[in-house]
């Protein structure tokens, strides 16, 4: 007989002998009687949001301790899952790669035709030559990745935690060179000639993003020729390099679950962490929904039907905190537009005076990858940007029946480019239309400009006549968003002093 039972039987026992006890005032005048404060006393029944709690002299009773043990079962469980949404987001990204068979760290995706919206990853772009690959620094140990030059790269850990730039805004300067990545409580000897980084997780996304302005071929070549990553211990005799083109090829996902199987998910990565990757009161709030490093992940009826409400819940809460951001630093233009930053007020780290802002950090992970402060500087020219509508002047849901106009004003604010993506609100990828591409950018040849300058973008099922190549095509009974990203932006757009129209509904 467990616990449980031994208590419900003594409790039912003794509310036998109780019956005509239904509520409880001061205890009787004794000799060491003195006086309590009502605040500590609980009546016999409480109505709350979860129903009625009912108490023998503040002893629940066994359908008030089922409410409240499912109660908050289920509050730690939609918490993990807001909690834990960058981490599991980050190893959606690295089963993705696994489906493919892709599981060494010289085994690279590679976009060389762009990326197209047959490649669900949370808001990529069709503008930037994507590279990016995995390390694992438990199989392999330190590991070397020389990097070349005139690219932009990122470390992130298994946590989706921002560890080292690379290129550009990295130490290298943009001229390439060697980094090597240490494994968590890596105590051995660091040899000269590396820009070293220490991972406190195993997984280490290693990504990059190649320079087009001399033509898409030229920059993937020069990725393939000059890209090498293997262990330290393999340095004088490196395996070679695997590229994995990835244009136009389907069955890539890399969108995490949101439902039983984000939990699943978070287990596996669990057991492939060391155990301090997190912190005690996240390992905690974790292990008390079932998930313990070195121990089976086997949920009973019971807790598996509260994990699946549980992330229906934690869903539904940061589909909503996307719409509705509830951090108002997402803010771009004021609580009357619709644009919105990814980071709010640029913190990329998510921390404020010490304190964490959960709701940025949701927002960032569900719809996005990738955290480094070079997606969030403010100095001109450096960089790059972003604004993200997904509602229109109206504030109402963009519906992919009905034509719309995005107004750009003259001399858009960038040194390098600009491009505006439209996305699916169910995947946060790109909308899968019959367009190869699913956006426009001021790289591409044909766009038409008004008489002062500026430039309409129009979404809609159909093109508007004369208006193809500044079209992008929506899809009846969808909604979608938008992404405007900026690369290298002027102080205009810093300042806000040039600012896009929200996005119109065209009558």
């Amino acid at each position: 007989m467990n616990h449980m039972t031994k208590f419900k039987g003594c409790l039912l026992g003794l509310m036998a002998c109780s019956v005509a006890v239904t509520t409880w005032g001061a205890p009787p005048n004794m000799k060491m009687t003195t006086d309590i404060a009502a605040s500590i006393i609980v009546p016999a029944s409480v109505e709350t949001s979860i129903g009625t709690l009912e108490y023998f002299d503040g002893v629940p009773t066994p359908a008030t301790v089922n409410s409240v043990f499912d109660y908050v079962d289920r509050s730690r469980a939609v918490e993990v899952f807001i909690n834990m949404m960058p981490a599991v987001s980050m190893h959606q990204l690295r089963q993705g790669q696994r489906d493919l068979g892709a599981t060494a760290s010289n085994q690279i995706l590679i976009w060389e035709e762009l990326m197209d919206s047959k490649s669900l990853v949370l808001t990529g772009n069709n503008t930037s030559l994507y590279t990016w690959g995995f390390l694992d620094l438990e199989k392999d140990g330190p590991t070397v990745i020389e990097l070349p030059a005139n690219v932009l790269g990122i470390l992130d850990d298994g946590y989706m935690r921002y560890l080292a730039d690379m290129g550009a805004a990295g130490p290298d300067r943009g001229k390439g060179g060697k980094y090597l990545v240490l494994p968590p409580g890596y105590a051995g000897d660091v040899p000269d000639g590396y820009f070293v980084v220490k991972s406190p997780t195993y997984t280490v996304w290693n990504m990059m993003r190649g320079y087009t302005k001399g033509g898409v071929a030229q920059a993937t070549a020069a990725i393939k020729e000059k890209l090498k990553v293997y262990p330290l211990a393999k340095k004088d005799a490196p395996p070679a390099m695997e590229f994995i083109n990835m244009s136009g090829r389907p069955g890539y996902n890399t969108v995490p679950p949101t439902d039983f199987g984000f939990y699943e998910a978070l287990n596996t990565l669990v057991q492939e962490e060391p155990i301090e990757w997190l912190d005690p009161e996240l390992r905690g709030q974790i292990a008390a929904i079932g998930i313990v490093k070195g121990k089976p992940f086997a949920p009973d009826a019971r807790m598996k039907k509260i994990l699946n409400d549980a992330a229906n819940i934690g869903n539904a809460y940061a589909r909503a905190n996307t719409v509705f951001p509830r951090d108002p630093g997402q803010r771009i233009y004021g609580p009357d537009s619709e644009w919105v930053m990814a980071f709010a007020d640029k913190q990329t780290d998510f921390l404020t005076d010490g304190i964490r802002r959960m709701d940025s950090r949701l927002w960032m992970h569900y719809n996005a990858i990738a955290v480094t402060p070079a997606m969030a500087l403010t100095r001109p020219g450096a960089g790059s940007d972003y604004a993200i509508a997904g509602l229109d002047s109206d504030h109402k849901a963009l519906d992919g029946s009905k034509s719309y106009k995005l107004h750009l004003p003259p001399n858009v604010p960038v040194k390098d480019n600009w491009s505006v993506t439209i996305y699916d609100t169910q995947t946060r990828c790109m909308l899968q239309t019959d367009q190869q591409y699913a956006g426009i950018n001021s790289l591409g040849e044909g766009l038409k400009k008004n008489a002062d300058g500026s430039i309409d973008i129009f979404f809609a099922p159909e093109a508007p006549e004369g208006m193809e190549n500044n079209w992008i095509q929506s899809i009846p009974e969808k909604s979608w968003f938008i992404i405007l990203r900026a690369y290298g932006p002027l102080q205009p757009w810093i300042d806000k002093t040039w600012r896009p129209s929200e996005i119109e509904l065209v009558k």
